[in-house]
This record gives C-alpha cells, structure tokens and sequence, in this order.
C-alpha cells in the first residue's frame, strides 16, 4: 500500500553486525542503491550497532517487498555464513505531516538517546551526519 513507513529491523539476536564500520557502510550503499534505482523515497535513517531505523514513502511497491530489498539485498552483499536480521521487521505507517517529523526526529536522535555522539550530526552512520552522503548521494 503507498504511504510513508517507519522501519525497524534488529539483527539477529541482537549481535553488534553494524558496530563494524564496513557493516554500516554497507548497510548504507544497500539503502542508497535501491532509493536511487527508485524504489522509495527515503526521508532519513540511522544504523544502529544492533538494529537500524528507515522512513520511507513507497509509491507503487508495497512496504513488505522494499524491505525485503534492502534486508535481503544487504544480506546478500555481506554474504555471511551466519543469520543477520531477525524475522520480521516493524513498521508504522505515517498519517500525517506531524506524526512524519516526530518519526524523523525520533530516528536522528536515536544515537544521542543510546549515548554514542552528543549531537545527531556527529554520528556517521545516519542521514543527520553532516560531512558525508546525504539523501540525495
């Protein structure tokens, strides 16, 4: 259905797979690849150590096969051995313009809450980063 989603998605048993810069960058390319292929629209983000955040609008796919894109197409890409996410993911679909910017808000902030950065432009691994890819890279 179109509309605008949050997401959420943990890794398997919550392992630390994005504390790896490599990882998290990865995690990113995945991300920006399928945006720029044209698959959503992709409003903001942030990987986490053990899970990651998107808010995304999706036009013509369905919520359900673009992550299934971006979790399977960055499994893929890291070809581990081993399980990398959890079954399943959570999602939230946005009604409105307010709802939209507490989402975003709630996603840019995640790493000041968890206490890795003190300012959300300082965390690396988040569409807030201030000197590296933005949305539109």
């Amino acid at each position: 259905m179109p509309g605008t989603y949050i997401v959420t998605s943990i890794t398997h048993e919550r392992r630390r797979l994005f504390q790896v810069e490599r990882n998290a960058e990865l995690f990113i390319e995945t991300l920006q690849h399928y945006r720029r292929e044209g698959h959503y629209k992709l409003h903001a983000f942030v990987v986490m150590p053990d899970h990651v955040h998107f808010l995304v609008t999706v036009e013509e796919a369905t919520i359900e096969k673009v992550v299934g894109l971006i979790k399977g197409g960055f499994s893929h890409r890291l070809g581990s051995r081993l399980p990398v996410w959890q079954k399943g993911y959570m999602d939230r679909r946005c009604r409105d313009a307010e709802e939209f910017i507490v989402r975003k808000d709630y996603i840019l902030q995640n790493p000041v809450r968890a206490g890795l950065v003190e300012r959300r432009e300082d965390y690396r691994f988040s569409s807030a980063y201030r000197g590296g890819e933005n949305l539109s890279g």
